[in-house]
């Protein structure tokens, strides 16, 4: 009897797991189009009023309001009249491709491995394209995310893919750009959330604890440091040890994942010691030291502006307040969605609440577009609508960033226009048919 239920527990899986049959990604752009009469956000601050954007070969060529529009038959004209033109926004930091059911069916989810040190891990090849929760997102206009590994300690690496591909080969945008590790919690507290844990096993003094798992982080990075001065190495190579070779070498940035401000001072103490790029993902508490996160260069990714106060004594809107406190401190961080009920639609509002309570609307979307391609390693390909980048591009009847306005007409990944729809709107249109409701 349990074979039986194991068996169509697996089976139900596989039918909710499989993607849209006759959703396809598109091809690649053959004809020159121009995006005309929209009100364009640049990404970078700046609205252009009735714009036009030219688009050939997957890349923007021009924009601007005087690009005169070619009357032949192979250009196509998208009309944006009225409507907002937007950069395609990046979800910085997810799980999404590799969690499908969370909990109970374990083999839709290829997101965690076992041990603390994983650094050789690779999210990109556990990416599944054919996610559910991929289409919808598009829908919003979210076209990008950074897909990351999931563990304790040392988790592996995170890769930008862009969500319109058959296979994570081709959907990989910029391959391993970062590794990823996790800090333990220095304390023991009860906030309006439960706070943040308690000590580990085996101690009952939780900072430590903390430190006792912090120093195998540091004895991993001290030996890698040491193996890279080798030029011999009689045991072969050592794939844990050579993982860690582009962060020493400033091709991959090391994100901490940390809310508290003792998590965030190891941050510190490793751009210090071993001279890493840093980006804090989390960042609950970075509103108290965004000053030092400003002096030493480290960027923030905040996961989730809709949220509750960690502590009883925080003001009641510190979440939605943070992003507008790291702004006046000149730190660059990116807006996130890593709620797993959502399944990070509610990017677009986070940054619309964000708005609400000190940013403009201009720099909430910069949160989630140029900042965050900048955070991940991707300015020079996407994030802002300007020549010679990727044209990633959204066009919505109103405001991307409020609920009422977000309504996405039209999309592009790489000049290719996507289909906007997802097994949901089939599934409405299917029963719409049958009742006869319009």
């Amino acid at each position: 009897m349990k074979k039986i239920l194991l068996t169509i527990s697996f089976l139900a899986a596989i039918g909710w797991a499989g993607a849209q049959d006759n959703i396809y990604p598109a091809p690649a752009q053959a004809n020159p189009i121009y995006i005309i009469g929209g009100t364009v956000h640049v990404g970078n601050g700046t609205v252009l009023e009735k714009a036009i954007v030219q688009i050939e070969n997957g890349k923007i060529v021009r924009v601007g309001k005087d690009i005169p529009v070619p009357k032949t038959a192979n250009v196509q004209v998208v009309n944006a009249d009225g409507q907002h033109v937007y950069p395609g926004l990046i979800l910085a930091s997810t799980d999404l491709g590799l969690r499908e059911i969370s909990g109970s069916v374990r083999g839709t989810n290829d997101y965690r491995e076992l041990g603390d040190l994983n650094p050789n891990v690779r999210a990109i090849a556990a990416y599944n394209t054919e996610s559910e929760f991929i289409n919808p997102l598009r829908t919003y206009g979210i076209l990008l995310a950074n897909v990351i590994p999931q563990g304790s300690l040392v988790m592996g690496t995170s890769s930008v893919v862009q969500l319109d591909a058959y296979n994570f080969e081709d959907a990989a945008y910029l391959a391993d750009n970062g590794m990823h590790i996790s800090l333990p919690s220095f304390i023991q507290r009860r906030g309006r959330r439960g706070g943040f844990g308690g000590p580990s096993a085996g101690n009952s003094n939780p900072a430590e604890a903390a430190q006792e798992r912090i120093n195998v982080i540091k004895k991993y990075f001290n030996d890698a440091r040491s193996y890279f001065t080798e030029t011999v190495h009689p045991n072969g190579k050592n794939l844990k040890l050579e993982a860690a070779r582009p962060l020493f070498d400033k091709k991959q940035k090391l994100f901490v994942h940390a809310n508290e401000v003792k998590q965030m001072l190891v941050a510190i103490d490793f751009v210090k010691q071993y001279g890493f790029d840093v980006v804090i993902v989390g960042g609950t508490e970075s509103w108290q030291i965004a000053d030092l996160l400003k002096a030493n260069n480290i960027a923030v990714i905040l996961n989730n502006t809709h949220n509750l106060p960690t502590m009883e004594d925080d003001d009641v809107d510190q979440p939605y307040k943070t992003p507008a406190v790291l702004q006046k401190a000149g730190v660059l961080f990116a807006l996130n969605d890593n709620h797993v009920n959502s399944r990070y639609k509610n990017l677009p509002f986070n940054a619309g609440t964000a708005a609400a309570y000190g940013l403009s609307r201009e720099e909430a979307l910069s949160a989630i577009t140029l900042n965050a391609a900048k955070i991940l390693g991707v300015q020079d390909k996407t994030g802002s609508i300007e020549a010679g980048k990727d044209a990633n591009i959204v066009i919505s009847k109103g405001d991307i960033l409020d609920m009422d306005g977000n309504v996405v007409t039209d999309a592009f990944i790489q000049g290719r226009k996507i289909v906007l729809e997802s097994k949901q709107e089939q599934l409405a249109d299917k029963y719409k048919h049958k009742y006869n409701v319009k």
